[in-house]
């Protein structure tokens, strides 16, 4: 036998090809008046539906991707944010263990509620509509055999409607043979003709009950599955948002405690500047002497002496050493640098005479 390709002989295909003819034959026949359709109005309903359900949970599925690809890239924005604070947050600052553990913790809450929406949301949908490419597939080869069936149905009537009027045509100018026959062949001519006849008509027959059996267990099988496949969305829509809502309401909460924490240390970490910058102050106090202001500019020619210009007020201060104190020279530091820095370790010495009190 010929082949015309891997596992499909010249003789199926010349079968399939038939068989495609005469569906779109019958379904021209049809669409034109000349021969009725088998109709199910209750299972048309039912396809109805599980195109709609399909439709609605292709989408769903397609919105809980577009969700957890919103949440990779939060996601991935609070872990650069907090790699941020963590490369600017010095090392004697306060918290700053604290702080590294809150950015593990951030970053291991965001990975378990992709990872949950995704367990418990969105591969579930996965499964629950992995079954409609089947369905889909069945119900449309259930379609194609109603048109085989009707097709047949319409083929053993036609015979069935001629079966007479054919005994009749057959009958005359079998008369005139057998007339002509010999004895021994007289009626032999008749019953052959009326043999073929009854063959094709049995084998339409047959042809009818194969085709009609073949489409009703499909029907009925259909029509078994697809109302609980659809009953099964309402299960399906509340296990994915109940579950979606579940780990939402876990993760703000989660989330909340961690948004606390941070404003804990920030909160802290201003407290810690203020005390030191009023330990400053109080230093600054305890040794401050009265202000001067300079009324000639001072170019400094040590390392341990102020630079001043005309106008610069200077906060003149007690010397550790009082004996380290030379005539005519005074310990001071800027207002102005004070003021900004809150820092005395630009101190320096200038001369007294460049200055008066203010």
């Amino acid at each position: 036998m010929a082949e015309i390709g891997k596992g499909v002989s010249a003789g199926k295909l010349a079968i399939n090809v038939q068989k495609t003819l005469s569906r779109a034959q019958e379904k021209v026949l049809q669409k034109l008046g000349k021969a009725d359709e088998t109709r199910d109005a209750a299972f048309e309903e039912m396809v109805t539906n599980f195109n709609k359900q399909m439709v609605n949970g292709t989408k769903l599925q397609k919105d809980l991707k577009a969700y957890l690809a919103a949440v990779k890239a939060m996601h991935d924005a609070s872990r650069r944010l907090h790699d941020c604070l963590a490369d600017m947050y010095e090392p004697d600052w306060f918290g700053k263990e604290e702080m590294d553990t809150l950015a593990e913790d951030t970053d291991t809450l965001w990975l378990d509620y992709h990872q949950n929406i995704t367990d418990k949301s969105l591969l579930s949908m996965d499964t629950y509509l992995s079954r409609f490419p089947e369905v889909k597939a069945r119900i449309a080869k259930r379609n194609r055999k109603m048109v085989d069936f009707d097709s047949a149905r319409h083929h053993f009537a036609s015979l069935q409607k001629g079966k007479k009027k054919d005994e009749v045509k057959i009958a005359k100018p079998a008369a005139l043979l057998e007339m002509a026959a010999p004895s021994w062949a007289q009626g032999l001519i008749s019953a052959h003709q009326v043999a073929q006849t009854n063959l094709s008509y049995n084998q339409a027959e047959e042809d009818l009950g194969r085709a009609q059996k073949i489409f009703e267990e499909l029907n009925v099988e259909l029509q078994d599955e697809l109302p609980g496949l659809w009953d099964s969305r309402v299960g399906i829509y509340v296990n994915s948002f109940q579950s979606l809502a579940s780990h939402q309401e876990k993760f703000h909460r989660e989330m909340s405690k961690l948004s606390q924490n941070l404003n804990d240390i920030m909160t802290k970490l201003e407290e810690q500047r203020f005390i030191m910058y009023a330990a400053l102050g109080a230093f600054i106090v305890s040794v401050y002497l009265l202000q001067v202001m300079t009324v000639h500019d001072y170019t400094a020619t040590d390392g341990d002496e102020l630079e001043l210009k005309i106008g610069d007020v200077v906060l003149v201060l007690a010397f550790d050493n009082p004996e380290e104190q030379d005539d005519g020279w005074l310990l001071g530091l800027k207002e102005s640098h004070w003021l900004q820095k809150k820092d005395v370790s630009a101190k320096g010495v200038f001369p007294e005479n460049f200055t008066q009190k203010v």
